[in-house]
């Protein structure tokens, strides 16, 4: 919405007046002419308003100024002269008006309290400075107070409070322990900006004697110290949570004044377990992006600088997992008073007309006064030139004895503006600053500009001749700027030559002659080339310039826009750059730059190394970029571009790439424009309004892509509405009660013209309403505040510049924000399946009440006991997610024979509704887990004792145990199964009439009424008998059978190595062949094919020996020649001993036991076993 300013006919005709009047003169910044003016005071030095000293030093307070002829100083203190040759502590520095107060030899600060001003004066005025408040700094020692010991519990929270001393200025506070160590902070406990230490909850290792705080006063280099604070924190079990508490501010509201400019601290710190975190917002927009910062942990918000735009309503929100808490604080930005324009020293020739202006600006609005000379100006004597409006002072027909120094004061409650501006009426003839004579040099078609610095006053009025009878310069060519420039656009050779400058005012005459030559420009009239070359041959590129004979030019080369590698194979000559024994290193682009005090210029070149070619062949390359490019037919929205094509290099051009840069929006960015045929060498463009075009053209042949040529003129299109708008437009509310509008913004190329700014409206949809508009400054996002929960919304963002709106935008459907479901689903029925799956149903909430876009149900369900153990457990809620407006779901991994509850609850994008009420289902039996545990215990010769555990999840109730068990051999054979049913109140069983020395194995499971649960195993051997283990127990500890066992250990070596020694020879053993000479007619040597003893082997098989064998004829070892074996006690020699005591068995290194199927063994008795009977 446009607004007009009506503005009243007295003020219209001040403004026609102001337009009328002739402007003031500007002063040079020359030293010899600063030196000669008369001038009325400046004040250039002044100590700060709010001047707070050291009290053990000396009092400066500054105060310097300048003026013609030099001013002289005095002071007020508290509004009355101080006279400062009354006091021997004060002095004056020498052409100063600084004070020097001796505090240091005698002198106390606090006897020069007060408020202190300045006046620098001359014959031409005064000029006064601030309002100078001293205050010697202060730093107080601490009251004395008692401090109980804070006695708190684990869990609560706790604030330690500092109270510093009122110093000045205030001081730093911190918090250290007695060993000068700061108190470690973090988001539980941490200082807040009064100084207080706050714990959100206090923790047992909170819990010392030595919380200090300290006060730092910087001016006075002092830290003051309270009494240490005792805490002890006391434990109960459990510790309970709570949900978030403010202990700072308190209340939900509260409000703070800052002033503009400065730094606003809002704090918020909250009790809470667990710790609270906190998150800030502004109500009705968002944190300026930029000077936002977040201290504290995120317990205090900063916004530097702040603006009146900063006030409004800013909420802390406190939250941890029981709950959230918030408070408002409304922020009132004020401002003490700053200028919006300051008066400015006005330098006038007698007669002239003037204006001081003084606008300030503020919150509230200041009030202006003036004054001049120091004095108030309703007092001050009168002067009929000047008139006095408000913020401005209107001066006509000035003398030179309206030169004052005129002060104005904006003030408001929260401060003041104090500005000097002297009034200097002067009556001075022209004089030229400019050196006599003075040499310009350009390049021809480049601008001239011909200086001629001057001061007069009145003003002096400028002319330039050229040559020395020359006539006035006039017209188009030339421009003559208010400095007294003469600015030539377009200088040409002819345009050298010797030029006059004349200033003339109603004082006198004064005139200065400059010299201007124009230079040929520097042009490189033979560029280098782009070039391929093969590896290790020679290149060189050319750049041969031409240049005005009077400029001397250097020429320099570079290598990819760097310096030229430091190699001796580059040589630089006058006019080329050669490169010898080329390297795939040296492949790159080659700059030749010209430089002349006056100009530069500069060409490139790509040099591509490739491999040698085998034979001769055309050396296609890249095209040359193409030249001349010429902008024709120049209308709104279309230009012609032409341009001429570059060498092709032995492959045709195909096309030609068109790119654009915009210098208005994105200079320096080159964008795709178009592509046309390579035989085309004009375009029609379609060109965008408010855009700063310029073209390039690249060629492309099938070798690559050429340079890009030299970019065309600009041609800056003109401003047009919009004609788009913004895109992606969407309404999603952050909180219950607001529509948070976005969109993405158009660029500057999309804008068509300056000012781009947006019109958002909104409106209910389904409501017969109106349109809610707003227009806002180029953001991307609007926050509609106040507005029913969920309800949708008709959107639209239109597009707006200064010329005006884009076309009409479409409409999209947005919805305000969201809030919890108000009802839970009813008609809720469990179906159990099986034992572990169940089937919920569910009836549908209505819409209304969901308040938010629906996105399923979810299912609660807990076990809340067994019934087969009937005691409850600790109860560890499942959650399933029923995406979308589904009426059912399955519920897996159920424990059988449990008695289990469950709730429904409807799911919005804000979160869940209320749960429906508990639904108790139970379900059926199933088959039980294994027996937690099988012990085997008290083994004797024909019984075990067996007892167990019941299953972890009996899964119902068990009916009975099935043992199962079966013995075992010593080749691992199963022998027959015995099945044994156990009532179910039984936990332990002995098995007897078991074989001794006998290994079983047990399988063991629980039953239901369902069925067999898994099962589990174990195995155990019965013992030996008790007589021949007493023995074998005696036998071992003789030492007369351990000598036995190393004779027999070290003829059992000898005759292994005695073996290997005659396989090595390929003989027999002498035993052999005494056997065969003397065989055995009971035992006849036995043929390889059936399985006999014959010649000694060493095959895998390892047949025992056959010496002194009394094995009968079938080859079976009866049960009575061995009852024992060395299985038993862990060794691995498997054998016998016959009765009269030869080894017959064989070493077969296995260790452990091998289980036995029946009385019988398969294998022969060991050799400690043969020994026990033969003893």
């Amino acid at each position: 919405m446009m607004k007009k300013k009506i503005m009243s006919a007295s003020k219209a005709s001040l403004v026609l007046l102001l337009c009328q009047m002739v402007s003031a003169l500007d002063v040079p910044l020359d030293s010899k002419l600063l030196e000669e003016l008369s001038q009325p005071p400046t004040i250039t030095q002044q100590s700060p308003k709010d001047y707070i000293v050291d009290p053990r030093e000396n009092i400066v307070i500054q105060c310097e100024a300048k003026g013609k002829p030099p001013p002289s100083f005095s002071w007020t203190r508290n509004g009355t002269h101080f006279d400062i040759d009354k006091d021997a502590q004060v002095t004056m520095k020498p052409n100063s008006g600084t004070l020097v107060i001796n505090i240091m030899n005698g002198g106390k600060a606090e006897a020069y309290e007060g408020v202190y001003q300045c006046t620098a004066r001359n014959e031409r005025g005064a000029a006064i400075s601030n309002n100078i408040v001293i205050r010697p700094s202060r730093s107080p020692l601490w009251t004395k107070e008692k401090l109980e010991p804070n006695q708190v519990r684990e869990g609560d929270s706790l604030v330690l409070h500092c109270r510093p001393p009122v110093g000045l200025p205030p001081p730093i506070i911190f918090w250290m322990d007695n060993a000068f160590q700061r108190l470690p902070q973090s988001e539980r406990v941490s200082q807040g900006l009064n100084g207080d230490l706050y714990f959100s909850n206090v923790q047992p290792e909170d819990t010392r004697e030595d919380y200090i705080c300290y006060a730092r006063f910087n001016h006075t280099q002092t830290i003051q110290q309270k009494q240490p604070i005792s805490v002890k924190v006391f434990s109960t079990k459990p510790v309970t949570e709570r949900q978030p508490v403010l202990l700072t501010p308190t209340g939900s509201t509260s409000t703070k004044v800052e002033l503009r400019g400065n730094v606003l601290l809002l704090e918020c710190i909250a009790a809470g377990l667990p710790t609270p975190v906190i998150r800030w917002i502004k109500e009705g927009g968002e944190l300026p992006a930029n000077r936002t910062f977040f201290e504290n942990f995120k317990k205090t918000l900063k916004i530097v600088d702040v603006s009146e735009a900063d006030s409004g309503n800013y909420k802390c929100i406190a939250r941890n997992t029981l709950g959230s808490a918030h408070h408002v604080i409304s922020v009132t930005v004020k401002a003490a008073p700053y200028w919006i324009t300051a008066p400015r020293n006005l330098v006038l020739s007698p007669g002239e007309d003037g204006t001081l202006i003084c606008r300030a600006n503020g919150n509230p609005k200041p009030d202006i006064s003036w004054l001049a000379n120091g004095v108030p100006i309703a007092i001050a004597p009168e002067d009929p030139s000047r008139k006095v409006d408000g913020d401005t002072i209107i001066f006509s027909q000035v003398q030179e004895r309206s030169s004052a120094v005129y002060q104005c004061n904006a003030s408001n409650e929260y401060g003041y503006l104090l500005a000097n501006a002297f009034v200097n009426v002067l009556a001075e003839p022209p004089r030229i600053l400019t050196a006599a004579n003075k040499l310009y040099q350009v390049i021809a078609d480049s601008p001239a500009l011909l200086d001629c610095a001057y001061f007069g006053s009145p003003k002096p009025e400028i002319e330039w001749f050229k040559g020395v009878k020359g006539s006035i310069l006039r017209g188009n060519e030339y421009v003559f700027h208010d400095n007294g420039t003469l600015e030539i656009p377009v200088a040409q050779k002819d345009s050298s030559g010797t030029y006059t400058c004349v200033a003339r005012n109603e004082l006198g005459k004064i005139q200065n002659e400059v010299q201007l030559e124009v230079k040929d420009p520097t042009m490189i009239i033979k560029q280098p080339e782009y070039k391929v070359i093969q590896r290790y041959g020679q290149v060189s590129f050319e750049c041969i310039i031409k240049h005005d004979s009077t400029l001397l030019p250097t020429v320099i080369w570079l290598k990819d826009n760097g310096e030229l590698p430091g190699d001796e194979r580059f040589l630089v000559g006058k006019d080329n750059l050669t490169i010898m024994n080329v390297t795939d290193k040296d492949d790159g682009t080659y700059t030749c730059i010209v430089n002349t005090t006056l100009d530069s210029v500069s060409a490139s070149a790509v040099l591509t190394v490739v491999a040698a070619p085998p034979t001769p062949a055309i050396i296609y390359a890249r095209p040359n970029p193409p030249f001349d490019l010429e902008l024709t037919g120049q209308l709104e929205r279309s230009v012609e571009l032409s341009w001429v094509p570059g060498d092709e290099n032995n492959s045709p051009i195909t096309n030609f790439v068109i790119e654009y840069e915009d210098g208005l929006h994105e200079p320096g960015v080159w964008h795709h424009q178009t592509e046309v045929p390579g035989t085309q060498t004009t375009v029609q463009l379609k060109l965008s309004p408010y855009v700063n075009y310029s073209f390039r053209v690249i060629a492309v042949n099938e070798i690559g892509r050429s340079q890009p040529s030299e970019p065309s003129e600009q041609y800056l299109t003109k401003s047009a509405n919009p004609d788009e708008n913004p895109s992606n437009v969407q309404g999603i509310g952050s909180e219950p009660d607001n529509l948070v509008i976005t969109w993405e913004s158009l660029t500057g190329f999309q804008s068509n013209g300056p000012g781009l700014q947006y019109k958002v409206s909104w409106r209910q949809k389904d409501v017969d309403d109106e349109w809610t508009s707003v227009i806002v400054a180029n953001v991307s996002k609007y926050i509609v505040s106040g507005t029913p929960t969920f309800v949708p919304y008709e959107i639209k963002v239109q597009a707006l510049n200064d010329l005006g709106y884009a076309p009409e935008p479409s409409e999209v459907i947005g919805h305000s924000g969201e809030d919890l479901p108000m009802v839970a689903p009813g008609n809720v029925q469990v179906h159990v399946i099986n034992s572990t799956l169940a089937k919920v149903h569910w009836d549908t909430v209505p819409l209304k009440t969901v308040r938010g876009h629906l996105q399923g149900y979810k299912v609660y369900y807990w076990k809340v006991q067994s019934l087969s153990r009937r005691s409850k457990r600790h109860v560890e809620k499942k959650i399933l997610t029923f995406r979308g407006n589904k009426t059912f779901g399955m519920l897996p991994g159920l424990e059988p024979y449990s008695s289990y509850k469950l709730n429904v609850r409807v799911v919005n994008g804000k979160g869940e509704g209320p749960a429906s009420p508990d639904k108790v289902f139970k379900t059926p039996e199933g088959v039980p887990s294994s027996p937690s545990f099988l012990k085997i215990t008290n083994p004797t010769l024909d019984s075990l004792t067996l007892e167990w555990g019941s299953p972890t999840h009996p899964n119902g109730v068990l009916t009975s145990y099935i043992l199962k068990f079966q013995p075992i051999n010593n080749t691992h054979e199963l022998g027959p199964l015995v099945e044994i049913r156990i009532p179910a109140n039984e936990s332990s069983l002995i098995l007897k009439n078991l074989n001794y020395s006998t290994r079983y194995k047990f399988y063991f499971n629980a039953q239901t009424s369902v069925g067999s649960g898994s099962q589990i195993t174990e195995e155990a051997v019965t013992i030996m008998d008790e007589a021949m283990a007493s023995r074998q127990v005696d036998i071992a500890t003789q030492g007369w059978f351990i000598g036995l066992m190393c004779a027999v250990a070290l003829l059992i070596l000898i005759l292994l190595i005695v073996c290997f020694i005659r396989r090595n020879k390929g003989g027999k053993y002498p035993v052999k062949e005494k056997e065969d000479a003397h065989a055995d007619p009971e035992i006849q040597p036995m043929k390889e094919d059936d399985g006999t003893f014959g010649e000694y082997s060493d095959a895998e098989d390892h047949k025992p020996l056959k010496k002194g064998s009394r094995t009968p004829s079938d080859r079976t070892v009866k049960k009575e020649d061995s009852d024992d074996s060395l299985v038993d006690y862990g060794e691995g020699v498997n054998g016998q001993f016959n009765e009269d005591g030869s080894f017959i068995g064989q070493y077969s290194g296995k260790k452990e036991k091998e289980p036995a199927e029946g009385n019988e063994s398969s294998e022969a008795p060991s050799p400690v076993n043969a020994m026990n009977s033969f003893v």
